[in-house]
């Protein structure tokens, strides 16, 4: 079946209604995006097409997130490929609203605010940043609750059906919040987090990659072989050694660290234990970030024993 557009949430609430209707659907999916998609949005979308009768995509840049004019200005839209890619991997439907129809009026007056968990790691070297994401993905959440359109009776057998959001495991501190955000305020979704995708040699595939120059690219391999670095030690109760690891970043001429640290998968704290020189046992998430040349680049590695 052919992808459809709706560019307002009325024609989203009507178009998913029909949508289960027509498929006597019990589940719908929701996959949030900024567009330039690649092949880790694929992942997610057909992660959510194998788990729902519906899935419904998201493109919207959304400009509370951008500190920098400048960089909103230079994110880019690729709304032709971005509808191309998702039909391949079956989404039904793509919401792609206009900034006035996401915040109608201009910038909102009340905010989704982060919280500690958002004042750390991304949110310390990008004030505002997850107050901005929280806040449309919020919105989003919303506005794609399935059954707004249903009339008594439709959808799964009279009742609403079920609902997830799909995220990407590489925004390893976006997907924390996002599932806070949920627990914390009651949200009727379900958060479901998808492997983050990396190329051949190691790079986990953002829409950033596409202004690394050839010497940048191959200088920012280090932040995933400083992680697999990580990863093995972790898989063989070992000391992480984070020093050593950090060590291999910062010889990189090309690489300004930002951060680098291993910290508990719930609350983001780093673990002041059971990792720097005793074996590790238990979970975490090792987290880095780092500017490539003038591109800055985010990954992580989920750690366990």
């Amino acid at each position: 079946m052919p992808i459809k557009l709706a560019t307002t949430v009325a024609d989203l609430h009507a178009e998913s209604a029909r949508l289960l209707t027509l498929k006597r659907g019990t589940s719908q999916g929701l996959v949030p995006t900024m567009g330039a998609l690649h092949e880790g949005h694929a992942a997610l979308a057909r992660t959510a097409v194998e788990q729902n009768d519906v899935v419904v995509a998201t493109i919207f840049v959304n400009p509370l997130q951008f500190g920098d004019a400048t960089d909103l200005d230079r994110y880019p839209r690729t709304l032709d490929a971005d509808l191309a890619l998702l039909e391949v991997q079956g989404v039904d439907l793509a919401f792609a609203p206009s900034v006035e129809e996401v915040y109608p009026g201009g910038a909102p007056l009340v905010r989704i605010t982060s919280g500690m968990l958002g004042e750390k790691w991304e949110g310390a070297s990008r004030p505002g940043h997850f107050d901005g994401a929280l806040t449309v993905v919020a919105k989003l959440l919303h506005y794609g609750i399935p059954g707004a359109g249903l009339t008594a009776g439709e959808g799964a057998q009279g009742g609403l059906p079920s609902y997830r959001a799909y995220f990407g495991q590489k925004d390893a501190q976006q997907l924390a919040l996002v599932r806070r955000m949920v627990a914390d305020l009651n949200f009727p979704v379900e958060i479901v987090g998808v492997p983050t995708v990396r190329s051949a040699d190691g790079l986990a595939l953002s829409s950033r990659n596409r202004f690394l120059s050839d010497d940048e690219r191959e200088a920012a391999l280090v932040l995933s072989r400083a992680l697999r670095l990580i990863e093995e030690r972790a898989n063989a109760r070992e000391p992480l050694d984070l020093e050593s690891a950090q060590a291999l970043v910062e010889s990189q001429p090309l690489v300004s660290l930002d951060y680098f640290d291993v910290v508990d998968p719930a609350t983001l704290e780093p673990l002041a234990e059971n990792c720097r020189e005793t074996p590790f046992r238990g979970e975490a998430l090792a987290l880095i970030a780092a500017k490539v040349g003038p591109v800055r680049l985010i990954d992580n590695a989920p750690l366990s024993s």
